[in-house]
């Protein structure tokens, strides 16, 4: 009878384990009960589909074509605070996409550093925005980038990179510099990370767990944002933004968790050993640091520039995670990619 009993025991453990780690089936847009396709997309080699958002001047007409990249929990709809008057008088079109599994965009289960190059490509190629365009691209969707000018630098005619999230784990960093920049995380965070680089199969569990606080900018921790972030969220709390409930809406796993699980895991290669995509200076690259970034650590950023020297590397005194969402910076970052102007801030 004991023996029986454990052996229940022991299933029930293995079953309640097992549905832990397993996310649920995702709600494809545009499938039976899923949720409705309401934007424009574009349809891969492969099947899946990107949904996209265009503003600024007409894309026939554009001097400057820039493809813009959102962060973690975030989709094409993010905010761009660039008037429409900036634009026009800019004379760019600018091209925001759902990336995989947010807002309208398909999951993809393959889905890693690498691949999310190759789909900026195919969406760049299936709207014609010709040979080349600009990249720009902020926070967690920067691995978007940095894959972009591994594998596609000849597409590119420029770069800008805002506030890029370090994964810990390049290869390049001086483990000393690493450790000291690692502890200062939240506990919380210092196990999230790890938990996504060394054992990727457990991030739906440890996101979904209810025993540990699991991760501070998915509980809004007050320890996030500096006081201009605080004043830039308050800003943007009073532009309307309809769509914000589609960020998640085909599931957490395929849009936050599978972010985690590719930013934080093991990347085919190191940023800090990538060439200049533009070694005759027919583009530049330039990356945004806010030295008060509550999230993304200046001194690794400044480490990533210094092995880089090609980089403009910027660092704003008080500034924090959210500066593209601030009118002059935003500006400024857009006439420094496409104009060469010197930003000053």
């Amino acid at each position: 009878m004991l023996a029986a009993v454990a052996a229940i025991v022991v299933v029930g453990l293995v079953a309640y384990g097992y549905r832990s780690v397993k996310p649920s089936p995702p709600k494809i847009c545009g499938s039976p009960g899923g949720p409705p396709v309401t934007s424009p997309r574009i349809k891969l080699h492969d099947g899946r589909h990107l949904a996209y958002k265009e503003r600024g001047v007409a894309r026939e007409s554009a001097k400057y074509k820039v493809v813009l990249v959102h962060g973690f929990d975030s989709s094409k709809d993010f905010y761009v605070p660039l008037s429409q008057e900036v634009m026009e008088e800019l004379g760019v079109y600018l091209l925001t996409f759902d990336r995989p599994g947010y807002g309208e965009s398909d999951p993809n289960p393959k889905r890693s550093v690498k691949s999310e190059a190759f789909d900026v490509q195919e969406l760049a190629d299936r709207l014609g925005l010709g040979t080349r365009f600009y990249l720009m691209g902020a926070s967690l969707g920067t691995h978007v980038v940095w894959s972009c000018m591994k594998y596609i630098p000849h597409r590119l005619s420029g770069v800008t990179l805002v506030v890029p999230v370090i994964n810990f784990w390049w290869p390049s960093f001086p483990p000393d510099l690493v450790h000291e920049v690692y502890k200062k995380q939240l506990k919380r965070d210092q196990w999230k990370l790890w938990i996504a680089h060394h054992i990727p199969g457990l991030v739906y569990w440890w996101m979904t767990q209810k025993l540990f606080p699991y991760s501070s900018i998915m509980q809004r921790h007050p320890i996030l944002f500096n006081e201009r972030d605080v004043a830039t969220v308050q800003a943007m709390s009073k532009v309307p933004n309809p769509h914000e409930h589609k960020i998640r809406q085909q599931g957490d796993y395929e849009s936050l968790h599978r972010d985690i699980k590719v930013h934080f895991g093991k990347w085919e290669f190191d940023p800090m050993e990538l060439n200049n995509p533009f070694p005759n200076k027919e583009g530049s690259v330039s990356l945004w640091e806010g030295y008060n970034d509550k999230l993304v650590p200046f001194e690794l950023q400044r480490y990533v520039a210094k092995k880089l020297p090609w980089i403009k590397y910027h660092e704003v005194a008080n500034g924090g995670h959210l500066m593209i969402h601030e009118p002059s910076l935003c500006e400024a970052m857009f006439r420094e990619l496409l104009l060469g102007e010197v930003p000053s801030f």
